[in-house]
């Protein structure tokens, strides 16, 4: 059990800043005495919080503490527990990084976690120690893990144990700490011993809370880093608008190291006291069973990408072949789970349409990115209209227009400008398609070390310029797609086309390579690559994804392959990807 622990990080300031507990009621009732404190000055947050005071979610366990957070492949876990073992870890990252303040000031902590509870507890241990977290991709290959580690300045590493193999040889050839995290099971069991003093954080909200690493237009992945206010916002505005409660239980089936996992299906629940139902890895099988059991927890929250509810078709459609059976799927589905939203990637209408037929559910549509968390969404109650992205969250604006690019004059020109109460159209500009600009409490505080692409991507009035081509018309807002093409979505991830060029190009046979994104009606695009061999060579698909198995990430091996004599460039030596889709891929 814990021993001492220190409410500086909390706002209290008890016996000179520590608090000697000798049980989890004693760490309770603080707790509880904390929360009653921070109402009665009127710093309580609500689900609609107030933006007056900005604390982790880990602060308001009290509320919820015996209540299960997380269902895993371990057992469950109640909110008291994941709090108790993240302290537990934040004493371990003071003592690996011998930090004598308890406040690590914004260092970086990488870590790599299977999808199940010990993803929180290291999470919360990141900022209990007063550090931004950087989550890692388990999928993605050693070099692409080195590049997020070394880019983000991490101080330490915490790899739980399957992952310490992948991880030790990138830890020490950069000279990183490691702290290797014991399977949860192992970790929950053993003694608290020589805990010292916790953090002594009194103010969150600009302090800087996590990373998320995200693919470029150009050059090498940039991390975003948001601050705890962004994402504080980006949870609460879900909260509000799709209206989180305590009882819900949502299926986890999403990687950890994107907001859309992150935040939409993790956070959100945590912040309301729901409960998360982890799945290590998505299996149609696994998801149907849990949709249709007859006991406990029975889910009512659902969200994936497209391509997961494609795979999910496919299986009712090899498995669910009797009447009887269907009836019961959609009957079962309309009775128990109450939103099922789709994201990350445009969402097919014939896929939107088939899942209704199953679930009844008209899937909820919604925009966002990793930059400003989500901006628009369509309604919980109302019409969702298939194909449209619905209207901006709460505390969210947006405008679309056409950047000016006379000398003179580097502004926009505003064809329509809204937030979550009404949007006005400028006279003359109706149905004017332009880029989507966002404002708002959830957008990012910067590109981790990269000053000069955080300066570029806002504009001088502070709006954030997504890249991505809008209309608004009919009442809501419509994304047409990427500004630039070099950016790929297939299967709910956003690929950088560039990065894979650069990947290829290291092939000895390939001496230059275009990568576009072809329409795909499981995967939303995929990716192809157009490729020029060196004379006399040969390469096939099959070949070229066996070579880049060793240090490309799965998803950005390309799916096609596609030889040419030569590559069509202009006199600037630049390839017109629009032209290269049209004449490959014509319909």
């Amino acid at each position: 059990m814990l021993s001492v622990f220190t409410y500086h990080h909390l706002g209290v300031n008890f016996q000179g800043g520590g608090i000697l507990c000798s049980s989890w009621c004693c760490l309770r009732d603080c707790l509880r005495l904390w929360s009653v404190n921070c109402f009665r000055r009127g710093l309580h947050t609500a689900q609609s919080a107030s933006f007056n005071r900005v604390a982790p979610v880990f602060t308001r366990v009290s509320t919820f503490a015996d209540k299960t957070a997380i269902f895993d492949q371990n057992g469950q876990h109640t909110y008291k527990e994941l709090y108790r073992l993240s302290h537990r870890l934040s004493q371990q990252i003071h003592r690996a990084l011998k930090c004598l303040s308890g406040d690590l000031q914004e260092e970086r902590i990488s870590f790599l976690c299977p999808n199940d509870a010990s993803y929180v507890v290291t999470q919360w241990a990141s900022w209990m120690s007063g550090a931004i977290a950087v989550p890692l991709c388990r999928k993605h290959p050693p070099p692409e893990l080195e590049y997020v580690i070394q880019d983000s300045q991490s101080c330490l590493v915490i790899a739980e144990e399957d992952y310490v193999e992948t991880v030790a040889p990138i830890t020490r050839n950069l000279g990183i700490e490691l702290l290797v995290l014991p399977k949860l099971a192992v970790f929950a069991s053993s003694n608290d011993e020589g805990l010292e003093d916790g953090c002594a954080i009194t103010e969150w909200k600009e302090r800087g809370a996590m990373i998320i690493y995200t693919s470029g237009t150009t050059g090498r992945p940039k991390g975003v880093l948001s601050t705890h206010r962004n994402i504080q916002a980006m949870v609460t505005d879900l909260v509000d608008e799709w209206e989180w409660k305590k009882e819900d239980v949502i299926l986890h089936v999403l990687p950890l190291h994107h907001v859309h996992g992150v935040v939409n299906k993790l956070m959100c629940p945590l912040w309301v006291g729901a409960t998360c139902v982890m799945l290590s890895e998505f299996s149609p099988q696994k998801v149907w069973e849990h949709f249709l059991k007859k006991r406990a927890p029975y889910i009512n929250v659902f969200m994936a990408v497209p391509t997961i509810y494609c795979k999910l078709i496919e299986y009712y459609d090899q498995h669910f072949s009797q009447v009887h059976v269907q009836d019961f799927v959609r009957a079962t589905c309309q009775q128990t789970i109450r939103l099922m939203v789709s994201g990350s990637s445009a969402l097919p209408i014939p896929i939107l349409e088939r899942w209704r037929e199953i679930t009844g559910h008209t899937l909820l549509e919604r925009y966002g990115m990793t930059e400003i968390g989500m901006a628009l969404s369509n309604p919980l109650k109302g019409v969702r209209v298939p194909g449209s992205v619905g209207t901006p969250l709460p505390r969210v604006e947006v405008c679309i227009g056409t950047k000016n690019c006379s000398k003179e004059d580097s502004s926009y020109t505003i064809y329509a400008q809204g937030n979550w109460k009404a949007t006005k159209v400028t006279p003359g500009f109706e149905n004017r398609e332009g880029e989507l600009l966002v404002k708002g409490p959830a957008v990012f505080r910067e590109y981790w070390n990269k000053p000069q692409e955080t300066r570029e991507t806002f504009t001088a009035d502070g709006w954030f310029r997504t890249g991505d081509t809008a209309v608004y018309k009919d009442g809501t807002y419509w994304i047409l797609g990427r500004t630039s093409v070099d950016i790929i979505k297939s299967g709910g991830y956003k690929i950088s086309a560039l990065e894979v060029e650069r990947h290829l190009l290291v092939h000895p046979s390939i001496t230059d390579v275009a990568v576009i994104g072809a329409p795909d009606h499981t995967w939303g695009q995929r990716v192809t690559a157009v490729v020029k061999l060196r004379e006399g060579d040969v390469l096939s698909l099959k070949e070229l994804k066996e070579w880049a198995r060793g240090f490309m990430t799965p998803y950005t091996i390309p799916a096609e392959l596609i030889l040419v004599e030569e590559i069509p460039r202009n006199v600037m030596g630049k390839i017109n990807k629009k032209e290269l889709l049209k004449y490959f891929f014509p319909q």
